[in-house]
């Protein structure tokens, strides 16, 4: 089963799903192994790598120590090109569908075409919708693009079904790296009402509590990151 199809799955069955996100530019591959061993004994049930800005083969380094460690499907959450590697099981092919940048929704598309061509990664299209977490972010600097404003959930329910509508497999709701301001139960009930593909939602989540009314709205997929960045004690919140 693809990961994608094991994503269908588990959401038929009612489970929710959570995603650990790893940067590699914020880890230290010393620390993978206690690290990871938190992680495998959490609900977590799926790793996203990437970041907006990595060197190099970071990546590629990152995702071959974390494999050694887990079972888990991996996943690239490429803020660039060299961020591919074909260590991961799949790939979130990412277009940002929230800025009108034509380089982040198609020009990096085709530029990793050659990459991509060399892998077996299982490619996933979904569409990346930033909304104003509060704070600029690196996805708004790097993309010079500008977030949709959370007081506007018509244009973000809009922006979002489009996407849909384009044939992205995915939605994710995005309020950015250590955003102040997660998104909101009213944009992500609007979105789960209007869309028909799972959806995911990231940015901003520091409590259980705010991991669950994220699930209680319609996440179908929750994702966090800085928090376990900042104090890895929260991982004792997460416990199977």
């Amino acid at each position: 089963m693809s990961v994608y199809q094991n994503i269908q799955s588990s959401i038929l069955k009612g489970k929710n799903l959570l995603a650990i996100l790893i940067d590699p530019d914020k880890v230290l591959l010393r620390n993978v192994v206690g690290f990871m061993l938190k992680v495998n004994q959490s609900k977590a049930t799926h790793i996203f790598v990437g970041g907006s800005t990595v060197n190099g083969n970071a990546t590629d380094v990152l995702v071959k120590e974390i494999k050694k460690h887990t079972k888990l499907p991996i996943i690239i959450f490429p803020g660039d090109v060299n961020q591919i590697t074909d260590e991961a099981d799949a790939l979130l092919f990412l277009s940002l569908i929230s800025g009108r940048n034509p380089e982040y929704l198609i020009g990096k598309h085709v530029d990793s075409i050659p990459k991509l061509r060399e892998t077996q990664l299982e490619v996933i299209s979904t569409g990346y919708i930033l909304i104003n977490g509060g704070k600029q972010t690196a996805v708004e600097r790097e993309t010079n693009t500008k977030p949709l404003s959370v007081n506007n959930i018509q244009e973000v329910v809009d922006t979002a079904k489009a996407g849909e509508l384009l044939g992205m497999k995915l939605i994710y709701l995005e309020a950015g790296s250590g955003a102040v301001n997660s998104a909101s139960n009213d944009i992500i009930k609007a979105l789960k009402k209007e869309l028909n593909i799972p959806l995911i939602v990231g940015g901003g989540i520091r409590t259980v509590q705010q991991i669950k009314n994220t699930y209680e709205n319609g996440a179908d997929m929750v994702v966090i990151g800085t928090v376990l960045e900042e104090d890895e004690l929260f991982f004792d919140e997460l416990r199977k």
